[in-house]
């Protein structure tokens, strides 16, 4: 009796594709991808931070509907200004600067968002509580 071998038929391998044109020069990081997701999580904690401090600070009863209407224009200005910097740094990636430099304007650039994500609130909260102890 022969054995018989049984032939699978064989794959051929599919080249990957690599989107080539939007890696940074700079050592390969992708500075516009990092920027932009820093601005997705700033703009969700900033939100968490809206629902669960400045709504347990504004009162159902006694207050107008002034403050939710800042609540809903403090979430309507960070959505611009957040795409604003993920736009810049769609034009910086491809900016021709070194790494070191990049980094350092990335650096720059993601404390002053996180600085406005988790201050904003804050500042909103005092400032209504100054209004309603005005009047």
């Amino acid at each position: 009796m022969v054995a018989t071998a049984s032939h699978k038929p064989s794959r051929k391998s599919v080249p990957v594709h690599q989107d080539r044109d939007r890696v940074s020069p700079a050592g390969g990081v992708r500075w516009d991808k990092k920027m932009s997701n820093n601005c997705a999580m700033a703009l969700l904690v900033y939100t968490m931070i809206q629902i669960f401090f400045v709504l347990s600070f504004i009162k159902p009863g006694g207050m107008s509907i002034a403050p939710y209407f800042g609540l809903v224009l403090l979430v309507a200005i960070i959505i611009p200004f957040c795409r604003k910097y993920e736009k810049r740094w769609e034009n910086m990636a491809q900016s021709g600067l070194t790494g070191q430099s990049l980094a350092a304007r990335f650096r720059k650039d993601q404390v002053m968002l996180w600085l406005l994500a988790l201050g904003l609130p804050f500042v909103f909260v005092a400032i209504i509580k100054g209004i309603s102890a005005a009047f």
